[in-house]
């Protein structure tokens, strides 16, 4: 029995670093890709406006694009199994147009034809590689795995700035091409030992459909019959996840792209010194990402992401009393750390609480929709707000919001009936 636990805790570490490798390697290219593309498209527009529209092209394409992959990944059936096959097709096809983009940099349309490719296909995989952690891992060591992938995805920006400062000014295509070879190689070692027709989702997924297909009305689930199921339930807690992930989204990118202006703005910072108010969050967020899927599986996730989102929102209260360089870095790690209790443990609430294995793919392209949302949404909100408030008190603004995505942590917790439900086990 020992023998038998001890070959399972392996298996679920394997396949933990495995999906972490993908991750790493997706969001090396992502994170490369908004760093050094702007200067690429500034050299044929002058409209910021124009180019963040460009930019952000990417995420309006995935709010589309990534549910429906999902979904699409849910219903394949092959002897590889439901994910792999987009992994194996998709991976290699985006690196190769991410090497393409500084090749195309000489002609705007081009260059916008290839961003717009890129952004196509790359969307096409993206929320794949997450949903193997509900097929192989058990409900209950799902926030460890996905601390481990949310630690690979945050150490591709410290990547994406090495690379940035010793080969973009020298060896610009050199350094494009790095990140697309991390890609080769993950889904080359990916292809090589995962087959995730062997998974435990895909099996459930399997039995599932083998007993309803019985029923001659039977057909697979799609995006529009998950989303009503959602909207039509008279318990409203996944409908309230997904509005909790969209409200704290929104807070914790407000807290990130407008960091700049206010250092600038209430502090009296550089442009430079202000860029890297949030640099020492990022590491805070790093090494508390497994502690916070830790507490969770001890305490009860739903317990540990409202009790982090508030320590979130009370740094963001505290920094507005502490208007100070120093002080303000201090207060963003705190706030970071506490922010890692919900983002590491919120789509594996999502995942919990999805019906069946059949639409892991689904709730994870919905995740994903609803933290793009939120991502769109909170700095144009508190942006908003700092119009009304003062740069003073753009830290209070964001507190607001994250209180409002508490509240509704809080609201899913009486729902579930306990501080501790069976989805936090």
């Amino acid at each position: 029995m020992t023998t038998m636990s001890a070959g399972k805790r392996q298996g679920t570490r394997r396949i933990t670093l495995l999906v972490a490798l993908a991750v790493f390697a997706q969001e090396s290219t992502w994170n490369f890709y908004e760093s050094q593309v702007p200067p690429l498209l500034k050299e044929h527009l002058t409209s910021a406006a124009v180019i963040g529209l460009l930019m952000g092209m990417d995420n309006l394409l995935g709010i589309f694009i990534q549910p429906w992959i999902g979904n699409r990944s849910d219903r394949t059936r092959t002897s590889w199994g439901r994910r792999m096959p987009y992994l194996v097709v998709g991976m290699p096809i985006a690196a190769v147009l991410f090497m393409v983009i500084p090749h195309t940099a000489a002609s705007l349309p081009l260059l916008i034809a290839v961003m717009f490719t890129y952004a196509l296909v790359a969307n096409t995989f993206k929320p794949i590689a997450e949903a193997l952690v509900p097929d192989f891992i058990a409900p209950g060591r799902r926030s460890r795995a996905n601390a481990a992938v949310k630690i690979a995805s945050s150490i591709t920006a410290i990547v994406a700035a090495l690379i940035s400062i010793f080969l973009v000014d020298n060896h610009l295509s050199l350094a494009f091409a790095i990140p697309a070879i991390i890609m080769l190689v993950s889904i080359l070692v990916l292809a090589a030992t995962v087959r995730d027709s062997r998974s435990p989702g895909y099996q459930a997924a399997l039995s599932e459909s083998s007993q309803e297909a019985k029923n001659a009305d039977h057909r697979e689930p799609r995006v529009r019959d998950t989303f009503l199921e959602i909207i039509r339930d008279t318990d409203r807690s996944r409908l309230l996840v997904l509005a909790a992930i969209l409200l704290f989204g929104g807070a914790w990118a407000a807290s990130r792209s407008l960091m700049t202006p206010y250092g600038m703005e209430a502090l009296d910072m550089s442009r430079g010194a202000a860029g890297g108010l949030t640099l020492p969050g990022g590491i805070a967020f790093i090494l508390a990402a497994y502690p916070a899927a830790v507490l969770a599986e001890r305490y009860g996730r739903l317990r540990v992401m409202a009790g982090g989102m508030s320590v979130f929102a009370a740094a963001m209260l505290l920094g507005t009393l502490v208007r100070t360089p120093a002080g303000t870095v201090v207060i963003l790690c705190i706030g970071a750390a506490g922010a890692t209790c919900f983002l590491v443990n919120a789509v594996v609430v999502l995942w919990n609480l999805a019906p069946s294995a059949r639409v892991f793919g689904t709730y994870a392209g919905l995740y994903t929709v609803a933290w793009a949302g939120g991502g769109f949404l909170g700095p144009a909100l508190v942006g908003a707000m700092v119009d009304v408030t003062g740069w003073p008190l753009m830290l209070m603004d964001i507190a607001v919001v994250a209180g409002l995505a508490v509240a509704v942590v809080v609201r899913i917790t009486v729902l579930q009936g306990r501080p501790a439900p069976a989805l936090a086990q």
